[in-house]
């Protein structure tokens, strides 16, 4: 091996890290892009008579019936090359155990890449270790024995240069302050709310259109001719709805604290108190982060061996 060259390039982009099996433990101080090597995805590529990628995507999980590893939850990428649709099957949860196993955090993460994207910067060998590589066959990237190369062929130092245009957030729920359960709490109590707006609107709206509409709104829901049963709804409502407020005041305020290099991991919300986990970079962001929290006078505990912070509070 010893009559390789080593083939370097320069990028200005966020720095790429190269994930495989073999590598070792990472001390990261900084957010990075990870791209990972053919072990970690699965790819086939089709020929298909569709033309856009959402339409490609819905099919996807036909196409690789009895090659993925039952039990797992799979995603797809799909893009185009030419006439050629490229599938990529991939386990985020197995990926995300592999980075947590060499001492990468999820949080630490911007954007995941497939080695298959960059087969154009591929123009050599790309050692993995000291014992495998990869390289561009039959114009897909795969892994091989560096034992199987030429004493001629040229390597190349893996480097931002290989950064692809379109890549996947790894954060998923933590990139936002509301998970998607909560998302739909929220949406279907603004959906109630409005729909009382609308009834107490007719209630009090002047008209003969508006006397008409209550009138049919009695004759469906006899019950509402009752005035005791009319305030019992709204007291009901605008309990709910105050209630509700104050759990938006206080998930602003936990997204008011996010500034560089903190993330929130996870947010916990219920009808007496929530419980935040933020992720820190340094022990400086970390002491800032608390002095912000504690603007709010809410409880901060730091996690020991870890620059994180757990921020509680009543609701």
């Amino acid at each position: 091996m010893e009559g390789r060259k080593i083939l370097n390039f320069t990028g200005t982009t966020k720095r790429l890290l190269l994930i495989y099996p073999s590598m070792g433990n990472m001390n990261l101080k900084e957010r990075i892009n990870i791209m990972v090597t053919p072990q970690f995805y699965t790819l086939k590529k089709e020929v298909l008579p569709v033309k856009y990628a959402y339409q490609a995507k819905k099919i996807a999980p036909s196409l690789f019936e009895g090659l993925l590893e039952e039990g797992a939850s799979y995603e797809y990428m799909v893009f185009k090359e030419n006439d050629i649709w490229t599938f990529i099957a991939y386990d985020i949860e197995k990926i995300s155990d592999f980075l947590i196993s060499k001492g990468i955090d999820k949080a630490m993460v911007s954007k995941l890449f497939f080695a298959e994207q960059a087969k154009e910067s591929l123009t050599s060998a790309l050692p993995l270790g000291e014992k495998e590589a990869l390289v561009l066959l039959d114009d897909t990237v795969v892994v091989v024995p560096q034992t199987a190369l030429s004493e001629e062929e040229s390597f190349l130092s893996f480097g931002k240069e290989f950064t692809p245009k379109k890549g996947i957030s790894l954060q998923g729920e933590m990139g936002s302050v509301l998970n998607k359960k909560q998302a739909y709490v929220f949406a279907v109590l603004f959906l109630l709310f409005a729909s009382l707006f609308i009834a107490e609107g007719a209630r009090y709206g002047d008209g003969k259109a508006g006397e008409e509409e209550l009138q049919t709104l009695y004759a469906s829901h006899p019950s509402l001719q009752s005035s005791y049963t009319r305030e019992g709804v709204v007291k009901k409502y605008r309990d709910l709805d105050t209630q509700e407020r104050k759990k938006r005041d206080s998930i602003k305020d936990l997204s008011s604290i996010i500034f560089k290099g903190v993330t929130l991991t996870s947010l916990h919300v219920d009808d007496k108190k929530f419980k935040a986990m933020y992720v820190c970079v340094s022990a400086q962001v970390s002491k800032k982060l608390q002095e912000l929290a504690k603007k709010f006078h809410y409880s901060v505990k730091p996690v020991k061996n870890s620059f994180n912070v757990e921020i509680e509070g009543t609701i």
